[in-house]
């Protein structure tokens, strides 16, 4: 049990090479009653030193620093005490790659920050910095990854080809999957056991816009399907994910007896963009019974309605179960709306998307 779970504050260590950025985020945090900077540590060597004396509840870490780098740092995290951490990476094409290896490795949150202008960014991103160090604070350790992270790199897995099979039957029923805060690790837990051939899913994963893309050529390097970012037109195929688009909404449109993908700007929907209740609404729409609603881990109440719509309009609907996910916050307000029909793990989660 963490100190804030025990009704204390939020104990957070924040760990960045850039005085700049150490100062504005102790400032940033240390406004919120709830939280308690404990130590500002320049790299991984010295936060360990730091960590001695006082765990933190929560771990603010920057991926580029000297002597340790932030990811060979959450590797020994993980496997030796998991402990929540919320990466701050920089919006480069570069660090999205990087910031990928960290989620993997079981990082729960990413908070960009730019190349320049960092302390006025930051300032402004106070009140999502605080609610994600909040939401960091109530995730089950156990269940954050303790393996290595996957090296980036060339593809190791053959994905579906672009013609043949996939492309030649009608898609018939469609997957939709929603989830945020640990959602990386079980998204890539539960579609490299899918076989090559499936049913064609959707996903929305909270995530940063620049992130995406490189999050889907990841999966798309581990899974036999093919993954890849959803753009309006793209079908809907077997053995085909689409991504939504980070700072995009996703949603499913339908013509004839084939399945589409629509991406669109516009306002926040339950906080985020994308939403799941965007692309769950959508679901219940066009595709009603065809589809399935899968709703994961995740912090808040986003798609807990969605799924309720699908459900009402005759879609097989599941909610991951407490004991595997890193946040019980989505699934569990979907299960009180009465919107899962089933609740189960990942092994659940995979059979019934193989059985779709």
């Amino acid at each position: 049990m963490t100190q804030s779970d025990a009704g204390g504050k939020i104990k957070v260590l924040v760990v960045d090479d850039s005085a700049v950025v150490r100062q504005v985020l102790q400032s940033a945090l240390s406004s919120d009653p709830s939280i308690e900077v404990i130590g500002a540590a320049a790299d991984p060597l010295f936060a360990k030193e730091r960590m001695k004396r006082q765990w933190p509840d929560v771990i603010v870490l920057d991926v580029e620093m000297p002597r340790m780098d932030g990811i060979t740092f959450l590797g020994q995290l993980m496997r030796e005490r998991p402990t929540p951490v919320i990466i701050c990476s920089t919006l480069t094409e570069k660090g999205a790659a990087t910031t990928l290896q960290a989620l993997a490795a079981g990082a729960v949150h990413v908070v960009t920050k730019p190349t320049v202008g960092i302390r006025d960014f930051l300032l402004d991103s106070a009140n999502d910095l605080i609610a994600a160090v909040k939401a960091a604070a109530r995730v089950n350790p156990g269940n954050l990854q303790r393996r290595a992270p996957a090296p980036a790199g060339p593809a190791t897995a053959t994905p579906a080809p672009a013609g043949g099979e996939a492309m030649l039957r009608t898609t018939e029923r469609i997957v939709a999957i929603g989830t945020s805060t640990g959602g990386t690790q079980a998204l890539e837990t539960v579609l490299t056991d899918l076989p090559r051939v499936c049913a064609p899913i959707a996903i929305v994963q909270h995530m940063p816009a620049m992130f995406t893309a490189a999050f889907a050529e990841r999966l798309n390097g581990l899974c036999q399907i093919e993954v890849r970012e959803a753009k309006s037109g793209d079908r809907l195929i077997p053995g085909l994910a689409l991504i939504a688009p980070g700072g995009q909404h996703l949603k499913i449109a339908r013509q004839g007896a084939q399945y589409y993908a629509e991406v669109f700007d516009g306002p926040l929907v339950n906080r985020h963009k994308p939403s799941v209740d965007v692309l769950f609404r959508s679901a219940a729409q066009v595709a009603g019974r065809n589809a399935v609603g899968i709703i994961m881990t995740g912090m808040g109440g986003d798609g807990a309605r969605g799924l309720r719509l699908m459900r009402e309009a005759g879609a097989t609907t599941m909610a991951q179960d407490e004991a595997s996910c890193v946040v019980f916050g989505m699934p569990k307000e979907a299960i009180k709306l009465d919107a899962a029909e089933r609740v189960g793990g990942f092994p659940e989660i995979v059979e019934l998307i193989r059985r779709a």
